[in-house]
């Protein structure tokens, strides 16, 4: 199943059309979105059971985040061994958390606007839980608590991210926007290996002219390269947190990022966002910097 958000109702995206989950189920589930992890468990049985009807054309720029209200946002950092290798640090012994407020969220298609001239990129792959987990017992029940997978951009506003007299990681990435994903969220069954998908950021624009060619590539990895699994992610959370239906994991990104290479985004850059059988996220920056960006 592909689910998404579809002006602000939960959709099915089948065969290239949308299908009202409330309409289709006569009001059974939905049609808010987060509703439908809510009851996880009965809605993928309708749906295995259910013949679909046609659905609907829709312009892919009316789709939101597929859940706008998660209860809960959390992200990993430093899970790349690649990604560990170019700054040059070394591989964590535990997952590394931080979180991003739920303002931050955005659609796939979102338009971005530039608080200052240090926005650095994060692809990754973003898991959404689909049951109720509390100090789960082992790795396959980990892997029973996940709905899906979508893909997801973890935008970040370094001179905030980085100033002392500690790191604000949260703050400096939550500014509106800076947690766009979709465009839709995919389950297990459609989407074959979750742990062997290609991971791919290119731009264009004025970011890629300056490195003279345009499309450029910015990252370019796979999940095969994650140094904590999905599965030990959400087992070594759930020892910690209570986590709910709905709730959203960005599981940490590839090497590429721009920081570490002294590239970030400026107005008029296009970035498409791609994870292999999931999707691709498609944004534009506008400027929004003030005179005391810097």
């Amino acid at each position: 199943m592909r689910i998404a958000n579809l002006s602000g109702r939960a959709v099915l995206i089948h065969q290239g059309h949308a299908v009202d989950i409330a309409g289709a189920s006569s009001g059974r589930f939905g049609p808010a979105p987060r509703a439908i992890f809510d009851a996880w468990d009965e809605f993928t049985h309708w749906s295995a059971s259910t013949e679909l009807p046609v659905g609907d054309e829709f312009d892919p720029a009316a789709l939101g985040p597929p859940i706008p209200d998660p209860r809960q946002i959390f992200a990993i950092g430093l899970n790349y061994r690649d990604h560990a290798d170019e700054a040059g640090l070394a591989y964590p012994e535990h997952i590394v958390v931080f979180t991003k407020f739920a303002s931050s969220l955005a659609g796939p298609e979102a338009k971005v606007t530039l608080p200052s001239a240090f926005v650095d990129f994060e692809t990754e792959l973003v898991v959404v839980v689909g049951s109720e987990s509390h100090r789960l017992r082992s790795l396959e029940d980990a892997r029973l608590a996940i709905a899906g997978y979508a893909v997801g951009q973890d935008y970040s506003e370094r001179a905030v991210q980085l100033r002392g007299p500690v790191p604000q990681f949260s703050l400096g990435k939550s500014y509106p926007a800076f947690a766009p994903f979709g465009p839709a969220v995919v389950t297990r069954d459609e989407l074959g290996d979750p742990d062997s998908l290609r991971i791919t950021a290119r731009i264009t624009g004025p970011t890629a002219e300056a490195q003279g060619a345009s499309p450029f590539t910015l990252q370019d990895g796979s999940t095969a390269d994650l140094i904590f699994s999905v599965e030990q992610v959400i087992h070594d959370l759930s020892q910690v947190v209570t986590l709910y239906p709905g709730d959203l994991i960005f599981t940490g990104t590839p090497a590429g990022v721009g920081g570490t290479r002294g590239i970030f985004l400026q107005p008029g850059d296009r970035l498409i966002s791609t994870i292999d059988g999931i999707g691709s996220l498609d944004n534009r920056f506008i400027d929004g910097a003030g005179p005391d960006s810097r």
